[in-house]
């Protein structure tokens, strides 16, 4: 049954995702509200390891908001490409961590589907990452933990939130179009600063 926790749990992300897409500062400020509600929600369905991705999100919503705010060392922090060589070990080193948090949950926990619930964690943290640093390649990662997530928090009756899900699959895919534009338009000459 939906509940008024995941209402606004899903409200405020929503708001969140939303804005991220349009690289808007105020991202940050309604993704805290609502990874904060959303780890109480994860924590009474059992997905300890999405509790826990809460609290990254929290922490990191906070420095991505100073990031944002404040820049890259005083200089304007704009949209663009990551490191390829980066993207190369982080692939494979998400995967490894997954597995591993994921057998960990399994042996000593009563988690639901830990490594599905694992891989939404450590794949959510590198997008998270990526995104701080205003790096396109967030979106594709984000993509993923859609695809892993609906299904998931369906399984748990968390319909909304898995609805909800299946639309941030959309809006990462609308998202990355538009970073793209953003960087190309930086590169091009203009500085993308997050929008209002």
């Amino acid at each position: 049954m939906i509940g008024p926790l995941e209402i606004a749990a899903n409200g405020f992300a929503t708001a969140a995702i939303l804005l991220a897409g349009r690289n808007s500062i105020h991202t940050w400020w309604t993704g805290i509200v609502g990874c904060t509600l959303f780890g109480l929600v994860f924590f009474e369905a059992k997905l300890y390891a999405d509790v826990i991705l809460q609290v990254f999100f929290v922490l990191s919503s906070v420095a991505g908001w100073r990031l944002w705010l404040r820049g890259d060392h005083g200089r304007a922090l704009g949209v663009r490409s990551a490191d390829l060589r980066s993207l190369a070990w982080i692939v494979p080193l998400g995967l490894a961590c997954a597995v591993g948090y994921g057998a960990l949950l399994h042996f000593w926990t009563d988690a639901y589907a830990p490594f599905a619930d694992s891989m939404v964690l450590v794949f959510s943290v590198i997008a998270q990452l990526l995104l701080m640093k205003r790096r396109i390649e967030n979106w594709p990662f984000w993509l993923l933990v859609n695809s892993i997530a609906v299904p998931l928090y369906a399984s748990r009756e968390l319909y909304l939130t898995a609805f909800l899900y299946g639309v941030y699959w959309v809006n990462a895919i609308v998202a990355w179009v538009r970073w793209r534009r953003l960087a190309r338009l930086q590169k091009d000459g203009g500085t993308v600063l997050a929008q209002a």
